[in-house]
C-alpha cells in the first residue's frame, strides 16, 4: 500500500517512485503553502497499542456547526440528518498516514466495517441537494456500490447477521439503516420522523422496523444478533415539548421491540455499541449539543435497567461515537469542554477511566473512528414475521405487575378495562395556542375490552401501527398508559405488566386470557373512534355549563359563543382557551392535565371527589364540590365519560375529520367553527 504525504489543501495525496521524488514534493507543497497562508495538515502517530488502521469520518469544523445549531431549532429530524455535510471519510494507517477514501462525494460519513473487515458501509451524497445514501466499498475505497436510492435520505447504517425463516432454504444478510422513506411528521408537529429500516446486500427487500412516532437513530447490532439504538419519546401530552431519548432493543426483523435503558442518568442518551466484555456504553447529555456530543455512560448488558455507571463527564470533555475494540476498550471522539479546538480520536479503557489520545487532525473534527479489524459474527436470528398477515397479537400476564413504589397503590380489582389506541402519525391536532406549535398526534380509538380477573388480556392488533394501551378504572380513567408499542405482522407479543421491571422473572402459571382466542380490535380506519373539544366537548359545555359558568365572576368563564378569537391570533373559541389556562407548574393547566384525567382539576369537580392516585403528586382526600350543583342540569355518564376520554387523548381543539355533530347543534350555539 502507498504511502502518503499532505498537500497544502489538507488532502491526502499518493506517493510513489524513489525517496528523492517524495521528498520533493513535501518540499514543493510546503512552499505553496507558505506562498497561499494555508497550514499544512499534520496528524499525531497512533498510540494506544493500536495496530490496525482506522476508518475516521473528518468533518469541516465551522460551516457544520452553524448548519447544525440553526436546523436543530426548526426540525430535530432535519437536523440530524444535515449533520455531516461536508465530511469525508479517511483511511489512517498505523503508521499514521491517511488515505481519502471519499473523493468522489461532497458528504460522506457514519462508517460501518464488516465483520471480515474487508468492506465498509457509509452514507453519503454526490452534491449538497442530493438526498443521503448508503453506499458500500471495499477497505481500500475500490468498487463503490450505491445501495439504497430514491427512498428518501438514509444514514447511519450497520451490517447485520443473518436472517432466516422456517420456510426458507437459506439465511440472508441484510444491513440497517435510519432513514425517512415512509415521510410522516413526528409527535411533536415539527419535522419528519426518522426510523429503522433493513433491506438486503443489494438493496432490495426495504423492511421498516420500528413505529415509533418519533425519531429512532443510531442502531448498533450487539452479539447476541439484536439491535440496540436511541428512541425519542415523548414523555407527557401537556402543551410543553419535553422528552426523553433513551436507549431501545428490538430484533433484525422489528419484532419484540422492548426498553433497553432509560431513567438513569442523562434525559439523552445516544450513540450507543457494547464492548466485548458485556458493557454498553453511549453519550448521555442534557442539553443537545449541535454534534450531540456529551459525557460518556454505561450499564451491564446483563442487568441494563439497573447497572449504569458514568465513565467520564463533560468537564473532562465532550465525547462523541465510541466504538468498541477488541480488547474490550473503546475508541471515541473527545473535544474541550469549553467548544475550543476539535474533536480528536481517543481510546479510552471503560473499567480504568484511562484515556488515551490516538489521532487528532486539527483541521477537522475526527469523529465516528472504526478499527479495521475481523470481529466475531453475532448470532443469527429466525423471524416469524410474514407480510400476509395483516394484524399482530399483543397479550399480558398481570397488569397488576408494576414499578409502582406501593405495592397496594393499586389493588386487584381497580383496572377494570383497557383501551387501546392508534397513534396517528400524518394527522396532528392541537393543545394549545398556534404561536406555541403544541401540536399532539391523534389518537383514535381501536376499542376497549374487559381486563380478566388475574390481569391479563390478549389481543389482536393492525400490524406495523403505533399503539398506546391505558387501563382504566371504573370511572374509565387511565391509570397508567405506556408509550407507542407496536406489533409486526403474524407476530406473537408479549409483556409481563404495566412498566414491570424487566429484569424480573414472574411467576410461572397459565393465566386466563391466552386460554381464549385473542380478542380483534382491528376495526376498519373509518370506523375508529376519536374525541376532540370542538365535535364532542362543546355541545355539552353549551347545554349544560354556560348557564353557571357563562356569567361574570364565575371560577372559569365558559362562553356560548362558539366563534373563535376575532384577532385571529388563536385558532380556538374563548370556552377551549379558559379550560386550557397554564397553571403554577410547567406542562400542567389550572383545570386540565392533558394526558392525565384523573388529575385533572375539572374531572375532579365533575365526579365530586379528588381522582388522583397516590403516586399523583395531587393526591388528597380533601372533599371537592361537585358540578353542576343541580340536579336538573348533571351530566350523564356518557357525558362524564366524554370529558374522560378527551383529557386522556390529548385534550385536543380537533380532531379527525369525520360527520360533524356540531352542525345539529348550531342553533344552540353550541357549535365552534371548523
Amino acid at each position: 500500500m502507498n504511502k502518503v504525504c499532505f498537500g497544502h489543501n489538507g488532502y491526502s495525496r499518493k506517493c510513489s517512485g524513489s525517496l528523492f521524488f517524495c521528498f520533493s514534493i513535501i518540499v514543493l507543497s510546503e512552499i505553496v503553502t507558505q506562498a497561499s497562508g494555508s497550514s499544512t495538515t499534520s496528524v499525531s502517530p497512533l498510540r494506544g497499542g493500536i495496530e490496525n488502521a482506522l476508518i475516521v469520518t473528518q468533518l469541516p469544523p465551522a460551516s457544520n456547526q452553524r448548519t447544525a445549531v440553526r436546523e436543530r431549532r426548526e426540525s430535530p429530524a432535519d437536523w440530524f440528518l444535515k449533520f455531516g455535510d461536508g465530511a469525508r471519510l479517511v483511511k489512517v494507517n498505523p503508521d499514521s498516514s491517511i488515505e481519502e477514501l471519499s473523493r468522489d462525494f461532497q458528504s460522506a460519513c457514519d462508517p460501518s466495517i464488516s465483520f471480515d473487515a474487508s468492506h465498509i458501509l457509509f452514507a453519503g451524497k454526490s452534491t449538497p441537494d442530493d438526498d443521503w445514501n448508503i453506499y458500500e466499498m471495499e477497505i481500500d475505497g475500490s468498487n463503490i456500490r450505491q445501495i439504497t436510492n430514491g427512498i428518501g435520505n438514509c444514514r447511519s447504517p450497520d451490517y447485520q447477521a443473518t436472517l432466516y425463516t422456517i420456510v426458507s432454504t437459506e439465511p440472508w444478510y441484510q444491513l440497517t439503516f435510519a432513514g425517512m422513506k415512509n415521510g410522516t411528521s413526528d409527535e411533536y408537529g415539527a419535522g419528519i420522523t426518522t426510523n429503522l429500516y433493513s433491506c438486503k446486500l443489494d438493496g432490495s427487500a426495504v423492511r421498516r422496523l420500528t413505529f415509533n412516532l418519533s425519531d429512532n437513530m443510531d442502531p448498533f447490532i450487539m452479539y447476541d444478533g439484536r439491535l440496540l439504538f436511541a428512541s425519542r419519546h415523548r414523555s407527557t401530552l401537556s402543551p410543553e415539548l419535553s422528552g426523553r431519548v433513551s436507549l431501545f432493543g428490538i430484533n433484525i426483523d422489528g419484532a419484540d421491540y422492548a426498553l433497553f435503558h432509560a431513567n438513569k442518568g442523562r434525559h439523552i442518551k445516544r450513540m450507543p455499541c457494547a464492548t466485548t466484555k458485556g458493557l454498553a456504553v453511549y453519550i448521555e447529555t442534557d442539553n443537545l449539543r449541535w454534534d450531540g456530543a456529551g459525557s460518556i455512560g454505561s450499564t451491564f448488558l446483563r442487568r441494563p435497567l439497573h447497572s449504569y455507571r458514568q465513565i467520564a463527564r463533560e468537564s473532562e470533555g465532550l465525547f462523541h461515537s465510541p466504538s468498541p475494540l477488541p480488547d474490550g476498550r473503546l475508541l471515541l471522539s473527545r473535544r474541550p469542554p469549553d467548544d475550543t479546538g476539535t474533536h480528536g480520536v481517543y481510546c479510552l479503557d471503560p473499567s480504568s477511566g484511562k484515556l488515551e489520545k490516538i489521532f487528532d487532525s486539527p483541521d477537522y473534527h475526527d469523529i465516528q473512528a472504526k478499527i479495521v479489524c475481523p470481529r466475531p459474527e453475532p448470532d443469527g436470528r429466525s423471524s416469524v414475521v410474514t407480510e400476509k398477515d395483516p394484524n399482530g397479537k399483543l397479550y399480558c400476564l398481570d397488569v397488576y405487575i408494576s414499578d409502582l413504589a406501593g405495592p397496594d397503590w393499586i389493588p386487584r380489582g381497580t383496572v377494570k378495562r383497557l383501551r387501546v389506541l392508534e397513534g396517528s402519525p400524518d394527522i396532528h391536532a392541537s393543545n394549545g395556542s398556534r404561536e406555541e406549535n403544541t401540536f399532539v398526534v391523534q389518537r383514535r380509538i381501536l376499542g376497549e375490552i374487559d381486563i380478566e380477573q388475574d390481569g391479563s388480556f390478549n389481543i389482536e392488533i393492525p400490524a406495523n401501527t403505533p399503539i398506546e394501551l391505558q387501563t382504566l378504572d371504573a370511572d374509565g380513567m387511565a391509570l397508567q398508559s405506556c408509550g407507542w408499542i407496536w406489533a409486526k405482522n403474524h407476530e406473537p407479543r408479549g409483556c409481563i405488566g404495566c412498566h414491570e421491571d424487566g429484569e424480573l422473572t414472574p411467576e410461572n402459571f397459565l393465566v386466563k386470557a391466552v386460554t381464549n382466542p385473542s380478542v380483534k380490535l382491528n376495526l376498519p380506519v373509518e370506523q375508529r373512534r376519536t374525541v376532540d373539544f370542538r365535535r364532542d366537548v362543546m355541545p355539552i359545555i353549551a347545554k349544560k355549563c354556560v348557564q353557571c359558568h357563562g356569567k361574570a365572576g364565575s371560577a372559569f368563564y365558559l362562553a356560548e359563543d362558539s366563534s373563535t378569537d376575532a384577532d385571529k391570533e388563536t385558532d380556538f373559541n374563548r370556552s377551549y382557551k379558559s379550560l386550557l389556562t397554564e397553571g403554577h407548574k410547567p406542562g400542567s393547566g389550572k383545570y386540565i392535565h392533558p394526558g392525565r384525567a384523573r388529575t385533572s382539576p375539572l374531572i375532579w369537580h365533575i365526579l365530586g371527589r379528588n381522582t388522583s392516585r397516590p403516586w399523583d403528586n395531587t393526591f388528597s382526600q380533601q372533599n371537592v364540590t361537585q358540578m353542576p350543583p343541580t340536579e336538573n342540569r348533571a351530566l350523564t355518564a356518557d357525558e362524564k365519560r366524554t370529558f374522560v376520554e378527551w383529557i386522556d387523548m390529548g385534550a385536543l381543539w380537533n380532531g379527525i375529520p369525520e360527520p360533524d355533530s356540531l352542525r345539529e347543534s348550531e342553533n344552540d350555539n353550541g357549535g365552534a367553527d371548523q
